[in-house]
């Protein structure tokens, strides 16, 4: 049943009934290289034909690290990295909506802890009280 005059929910709906899509996602960015291969022999070493290189750049443990793209899997490996950049934005969406509901909340009731009143900042800082 949908709810008139909720279409923030209705989104969020739309948007964690899809997530099973993100299965396949990858992290990190597409990268497209032209570079030499170093062989004096070879026609890239005038510098002006020289050698495409696919690879995906990505932080794993906080680290950037590059990894070679096979040039068959280049179509599929470019489809999956701008998945994940549609749940990055599906996960801020969302979360933009819950917080948007959540400091609704807040001002039409009032929350307890510990039997008294508390105020519970907007701005990030530690709760006061």
């Amino acid at each position: 049943m949908k709810t008139p005059g909720e279409p923030d929910l209705e989104l969020r709906g739309k948007l964690v009934r899809s997530l099973g899509l993100f299965r396949e996602m990858l992290p990190g960015s597409f990268v497209e290289r032209q570079r030499a291969c170093g062989r004096p022999t070879c026609h890239c070493a005038d510098g002006k034909r020289l050698h495409v290189q696919y690879q995906i750049s990505l932080l794993v443990d906080g680290q950037p690290k590059t990894l070679n793209v096979p040039a068959q899997w280049v179509e599929r490996v470019r489809e999956k990295i701008e998945m994940g950049r549609r749940f990055e934005a599906a996960a801020a969406t969302i979360c933009s909506v819950n917080l948007k509901r959540f400091l609704k909340e807040r001002l039409t009731k009032p929350h307890f802890a510990h039997g008294k009143a508390r105020n519970i900042p907007t701005d990030g800082s530690a709760p006061r009280g």
